[in-house]
């Protein structure tokens, strides 16, 4: 699975107010341009704008809150500090609950989605030998509890196949209880309240190859070969076995967590395994997988 986000990302954010008149909705959007998750982030909020500056500023307290958790590149967020002592006392309810969805999603692709790829990622990108790093990785390794998140003896994690799609729930939520109704959420993963909104699924030398409309529900979508290893794919199987299946995997889903969690394990998967994750999936998770000649099949 993936090890590491691109430091490149566009967050876009277009609402349309609740019980908002339409001569408000027809003003200029109030935008907002900075940096959010160690990446650009630009917002733009179609709303009045009062409630627009609010809308910024939930969203900007969602992802610090996400960074604060889940950044490799923050020494004080929470999974650094895990990484760093292999011991996380009394986690926080969100960085618990992202774990239990990582073992939920690791079960339904029989291993394939797995955060404790990070040592093999960092062999691989120094361009060093990868047998004993991978002999580091597994999920099944790690203890997890409401009181203590406890690593074993050498291992790390990176929430990077799953915590944009997270931070873009979390930024979804924080605008429906604003009283939006009408909301596109871009934080690296797709999320929408309320719509549909027409979404393109592209693939960086395909373009885009198919579509989906979203109606609060998310899409996600995983490029292996949108950064290299030293020659090799960014997204990696937990024991370096077996190179990417497919170009790009787009999967919609419930949630932007889980559709990100989704797509990263589906790159590495065949038809006939992704077919069998999504029977353990929730309802209604479906994939769209592009593959090296350019056709397409949709799953689920």
């Amino acid at each position: 699975m993936s090890a590491k986000l691109s430091r490149r990302r566009f967050l876009a954010i277009s609402a349309a107010a609740l019980g908002a008149t339409a001569p408000a909705l027809q003003a200029a959007p109030v935008t907002w341009r900075g940096f959010a998750l160690g990446a650009e982030a630009h917002l733009t909020i179609h709303a009045p704008p009062l409630l627009a500056d609010q809308a910024i500023a939930a969203a900007l307290s969602q992802l610090r809150q996400a960074e604060q958790l889940f950044s490799l590149y923050n020494p004080a967020s929470a999974l650094s500090q895990l990484n760093r002592t292999g011991v996380l006392r009394n986690p926080p309810p969100r960085f618990l609950d992202l774990t239990r969805l990582c073992t939920r999603v690791h079960a339904a692709t029989a291993g394939v989605f797995d955060p404790s790829v990070q040592p093999l990622w960092q062999a691989a990108a120094r361009g060093e030998g990868i047998s004993k790093a991978a002999r580091l990785a597994g999920w099944h390794k790690v203890s997890v509890t409401e009181q203590t998140i406890r690593l074993a003896q050498g291992q790390a994690l990176t929430f990077n196949g799953i915590a944009q799609g997270y931070a873009t729930d979390m930024v979804r939520a924080a605008l429906g209880r604003l009283g939006l109704e009408r909301v596109l959420v871009n934080a690296g993963e797709f999320a929408a309240l309320g719509g549909p909104f027409r979404i393109g699924l592209a693939d960086p030398e395909h373009g885009i190859f198919a579509a989906c409309s979203l109606k609060n529900r998310a899409v996600a979508t995983s490029s292996p070969g949108a950064l290299q290893l030293h020659g090799a794919a960014h997204i990696l199987h937990p024991a370096f076995d077996r190179r990417p299946k497919w170009v790009t995997v787009s999967t919609e889903a419930a949630s932007a967590a889980l559709a990100d969690a989704a797509s990263t394990a589906f790159c590495l998967m065949s038809e006939s395994e992704i077919t069998a994750a999504l029977a353990r999936l929730p309802a209604g998770t479906n994939a769209t997988l592009l593959a090296q000649d350019g056709s397409v099949k949709l799953l689920g």
